[in-house]
This record gives structure tokens, sequence and C-alpha cells, in this order.
């Protein structure tokens, strides 16, 4: 049911391709509204650690994989190669010499986050006086297994956080306290939120302790976002070993600082929150007729669409024009609007319900009546109320209710 509402609500583009690599947590062709969800996630996610500690800094690197430390996968053109196997002028050992230029001139692409911002470490230094803790932040494509033996993208948000060797046991509690708060934050339901420390036998390598942060799909649990500490190990090696140049003042006392890894998947996060909005609410139609209405109820910050203006069927100029000018309105005040000439051919009812399903917040309606004494009706996805509103206040109402969803 998720899966074919995210298509028909425009969240994931038609196909199995798409779904199945959504349902996997990697990136897929998104529609209008599954790139706006995945932007409004990304933004909340930067905001609140950048709101959680003054010395995070952002920081972009490269998608290409470092060859010296090791990290990435090639990326190799694979109808060049399929030329030079199907080529009948080459003998073996030419094909075999051609094939290895090949595999010598394809690029690295990132299998994570943390590399670059453990290259980027010293750069930084002097912009924190060499003082611990700090962290380096980040959102951005990284390549993984997909499980058939090629790789596919996803959107990870990470951020490295360095410290004192004798606290970072207790940063590693400290942000995953922070974290889980995080997400539960947004939930329609929290408890389906939640985390565990990683058992000795998971453990990443060179980690000495993980916590992951779960979501209880109905196939089972999936981790959203990882918590390593992680040493001095990786840091050491990615600066040639020498301790001189990458330590920090701890006090007074020179250091050379652990990592903390938090990284999230904000593609399977998508997933995890509209699963989690997803309600099935029993409704009677206009025959008392029993049936259940699919409302998508996601947060009002992270919700892709804030208002839809419809006209129902039969829209006059007049009522066309006076759509335009709201549109217009709202968008010039940041509040993203579903334009009513999209669908003027079905009736009022029906677009309340398509609304529903792709979690939009308010529906409002411009009739006769508002284009004789400027009222419009307002409609609430949550709870179906629908009250009148002069059109000159429906800005403002919007505006308050969001600076109210953010404070929540």
């Amino acid at each position: 049911m998720l899966l074919e509402l995210c298509v028909d609500g425009f969240y994931v583009a038609p196909g199995q391709v798409h779904t199945d690599l959504f349902k996997r947590g990697m990136c897929c062709n998104y529609g209008p509204l599954g790139v706006e969800l995945k932007k409004n996630l990304l933004e909340q996610w930067w905001s609140s650690i950048k709101r959680s500690r003054t010395q995070v800094f952002g920081i972009s690197t490269l998608t290409t994989g470092d060859e010296k430390s090791g990290e990435g996968n090639p990326s190799l053109d694979v109808e060049r190669l399929n030329q030079l196997l199907d080529a009948d002028e080459f003998n073996k050992a030419q094909r075999t010499q051609r094939i290895l230029m090949l595999l010598r001139q394809s690029t690295s692409l990132r299998t994570n986050l943390l590399q670059g911002a453990l290259e980027q470490y010293i750069s930084w230094l002097e912009l924190v006086k060499r003082r611990l803790p700090f962290g380096l932040a980040e959102t951005g494509l990284s390549f993984q297994p997909d499980g058939s033996g090629s790789r596919a993208e996803a959107t990870y948000a990470s951020l490295v956080w360095f410290c004192s060797p004798r606290s970072s046991s207790q940063w590693l509690d400290h942000w995953a306290r922070l974290r889980l708060q995080w997400w539960r934050k947004f939930a329609l339901a929290p408890s389906e939120f939640s985390s565990r420390d990683v058992q000795v036998d998971e453990l990443q390598e060179g980690a000495s302790r993980g916590v992951k942060i779960v979501y209880s799909f109905p196939w089972g649990q999936e981790t959203l976002e990882n918590l390593w500490s992680l040493g001095d190990s990786d840091l050491l090696q990615t600066h040639g070993g020498v301790r001189a140049k990458i330590q920090c003042f701890d006090g007074q006392k020179l250091v050379v600082p652990h990592v903390i890894s938090v990284v999230s998947n904000m593609d399977r996060s998508m997933m995890a929150y509209m699963h989690n909005s997803l309600q099935l609410m029993k409704k009677h139609d206009g025959k008392q007729k029993l049936y259940r209405r699919k409302v998508l109820k996601l947060h009002p910050v992270l919700a892709p669409v804030k208002v839809a203006l419809d006209m129902g069927r039969g829209a006059t100029l007049e009522q066309r024009q006076v759509c335009d000018g709201l549109l217009q309105e709202f968008l010039d005040a940041g509040i993203s609007a579903w334009p009513g000439s999209i669908d003027i051919t079905s009736s009022v009812e029906k677009l309340n319900t398509k609304y529903d399903e792709m979690g939009v917040l308010f529906t409002m309606v411009i009739d006769e009546n508002t284009l004789e004494s400027g009222v419009l009706q307002v409609r609430s996805r949550d709870t179906t109320i629908r009250e009148s509103k002069h059109i000159s206040e429906v800005k403002g109402f919007l505006l308050r209710y969001m600076r109210a969803a953010h404070n929540m």
C-alpha cells in the first residue's frame, strides 16, 4: 500500500525499478513531492546538527574516492568494456592489456562521507584554534552495493565529531540520545523509532562501540542512522601516522582526537516517515457507505505541500485569476502550494481524497462566494474541519501555523 501511495502521490516515479530502490533505502527517480520531502528532511537534519553545538562546521567533499586512502569503488565504463570483449581485431593479450588500461582510467566513487571529513580535518584546525571538541558536517551521495553485484547511490548526512579520548564514550552517548530525540520529533508514532547498542560482532572495522537508530517496518527493523566510536586510528592513517600535525588541545594537554561518526541514510528515512505517518481513517460517503480513507499525516515541517488551491468544476476566468494571484502570494512568502489549475474536472471531495493521500496540510476552495465576499473555505487534513476565512487572512494564518509547527 505504501509504495503504491508513493507513486500515486507523486513521491516516487512509476516503475518497479524505482520502488525497489526506494524500499532498499537507495536513491531512485523521485517525483516532485519526493524531491520536496527529501529537501525538507535534509534541511531539518542540517538545522538540528548546527543548533546542537556551536562548533559544527559544514564542508563539501568530492564524490570521487581517494585512491591513496583506498576508499571508494571504481566506476567502470561498462559500454567500453563490452566493446573490448566483443572486438575481434584483438588477440587475447591485446584485449587483456586494453582492459587493464580501462581499469586504470576508471574513477573511484566514494562509499562514505567519513573519509572526506578526515582528509579535511587539518584544513580547519586553525579555525578552532586546535581546540576540542568540534565537528564537520556534510550531506551528499555515496555509493553502496545494491545486492546484485552492482552499486547504487544513496543520500547520506554525516557528522564527524572530533573529541578528547577521555570523553569519547560520553560523547557517543550524548549524540545517540540527541539523535533519537530528533528522529522522534517528527513522528506520528514515536515508539516506532528506537535505538540499540551494536553487538561486538556487528561493529564496524575500527570501532570500539556503536549505536544504531532503527525504524520498525512491517517486514522488520531497518537502520536509519549509525553512530560509531572510532578512536584515532582512521585519522592517523589518513594523515600518514604523523601525530604532531593532527594533535589538538584538550584543556592544556595536546592529544590526538578520537572520532565519533554519525551517519544517516536520508532515502530510507523518507520511507520511514512516510510509513509512520500513513493512517487509514474510517469515513462514510454521501450514501452512508463506510470506506477507509488513506491520509499521509506527515509532520507539518516535513510535508512537501502546505496548501492546495481548488476551484471545483467549471471554474470561471475570475476564479482562475484569484487562484493564480493567491498561489503567487503563497510562493512569494515561502509557502509551498499546489495549484488548482492542475485539476479542474474532479469534484472537491475527490480532490480532498487525493490531497489527503499526498499529505497536503490544508485545502482552500475558491468559489463564487469568494468572488462576491472574499471568503473561502479552508479544510484541514488532520481534522477534515472546514473553516471560513477571508482571503486577506489566509497567508498570515498559514505562516503562524508553520511557525508553531517549527516550535513543536
